[in-house]
């Protein structure tokens, strides 16, 4: 309950300073914004503006944690409840976990639990996305100006081309909301990386067995001129996966999937790249 309380004033904080910057006109984060953050600590009903912010970016976090959690009380697997984790970052936070504490013995297991959370998580942030493009704005140029730039991601970008025909992205000033669910598609993108862990290296394993070290070891590879060209923060990935994530518990059960678990994989390989974006963050 304490890391939940933290994160909801550390979201909370950077909310309120989004919600300033966006009825001011102003970017959505310039070098001044980090000190700005602490504003609330001499005037905390400052807060109340962030509210919208944090509160849908905790929901969504929730839902994708609350997705692998209610799979892992299906199948009798030990799990403890969300964990989160508050960070003095744009976002507020480095997101949610969960700890499984009992084995997975079946492919279908895991295969369930690790694709649970990224479709809860979605279906969370895509309704999120929309109403906070109902609240944003078109501002020429706005996403140009400012400290840090972000990538669009193709679910975001088609929402856009829907609420606002005609205008191009570089010149939505997205709503606090709108950022939520952004960070909510940055980070079901992450999760659905296959790759070790991940979510989206349960999957990998679940559906292709030991052939998952290989898909792994593509990523890493894939990541590193992705760095080199498009956003650094994905060599940081490739160096973390390389030294923890090559490997996968091995789970001795040869029971097929069925299509039914194949077609759901097709769809978690959709909301990958319907999220993923080569600069997500850039200066």
């Amino acid at each position: 309950m304490l890391l939940l309380a933290i994160t909801l004033l550390s979201t909370t904080a950077v909310g309120a300073r989004m919600e300033f910057n966006f009825e001011h006109a102003l970017p959505a984060f310039g070098d001044q914004d980090f000190e700005a953050f602490w504003a609330w600590w001499s005037d905390p009903s400052v807060l109340v503006q962030g509210l919208p912010f944090s509160l849908t970016l905790l929901a969504i976090l929730l839902a994708h944690e609350c997705g692998h959690y209610v799979a892992c009380l299906y199948y009798g697997i030990e799990a403890s409840l969300p964990y989160f984790l508050p960070a003095p970052t744009f976002t507020g936070t480095l997101g949610a976990f969960i700890r499984i504490r009992s084995p997975i013995f079946s492919r279908r297991q895991l295969f369930d639990i690790g694709v649970a959370g990224p479709v809860a998580g979605f279906l969370f942030l895509l309704p999120a996305a929309g109403v906070g493009l109902a609240f944003s704005k078109v501002i020429p140029g706005i996403a140009a100006m400012g400290s840090l730039h972000f990538g669009t991601p193709l679910v975001l970008r088609w929402l856009e081309m829907a609420i606002f025909p005609g205008s191009g992205t570089a010149d939505i000033y997205l709503h606090p909301i709108a950022r939520a669910a952004w960070i909510g598609m940055f980070a079901t993108a992450l999760n659905l990386l296959p790759a070790g862990q991940l979510d989206g290296g349960h999957l990998i394993y679940a559906l292709f067995g030991r052939s998952h070290k290989w898909v792994t070891r593509a990523v890493v590879g894939a990541l590193v001129p992705i760095g080199l060209l498009f956003w650094k923060g994905w060599l940081l990935w490739a160096i973390v996966l390389f030294l923890f994530a090559r490997w996968h518990p091995p789970i001795y059960d040869e029971t097929g999937l069925g299509g039914a678990r194949w077609r759901l994989g097709t769809l978690a390989l959709a909301l990958f790249v319907l999220c993923f974006t080569l600069a997500p963050v850039s200066q």
